[in-house]
């Protein structure tokens, strides 16, 4: 998949959720100039992926998988539950949002 591929999916999901570009930015907490990303930004981070997701209602392993990232420091749990076959989606969904739910957590702890 194409850094076009991924801006068009971005693009696509933000567009039937009906939500505008300034809000995405707002809701996802990313400013307006990174979120470029629907008009082709490079490599978004893996935390800008999660935060893009929550925003949008998608799945984070679903947008790891769209943006074909592979975490170089990260975890590739999301990942795996994403391609998990004995998975149903609900489950996947559920599963990652634990995941992601245990990952901030650990962020806010870290920061403090």
């Amino acid at each position: 998949m194409t850094d076009r591929d991924f801006s068009s999916f971005v693009r696509d999901v933000r567009k039937r959720a009906h939500v505008s570009f300034r809000e995405l930015s707002d809701s996802a907490g990313v400013s307006n100039p990174y979120l470029q990303g629907e008009r082709g930004v490079r490599r978004p981070s893996g935390a800008v992926l999660r935060q893009l997701a929550l925003a949008l209602r998608v799945a984070t392993p679903i947008m790891y998988l769209r943006a074909n990232f592979t975490p170089e420091n990260g975890s590739a749990m999301p990942l795996a539950i994403a391609t998990d076959r004995e998975l149903t989606s609900k489950q996947k969904q559920t599963l990652a949002e634990m995941y992601d739910s245990f990952v901030n957590e650990n962020e806010r702890t870290s920061a403090r």
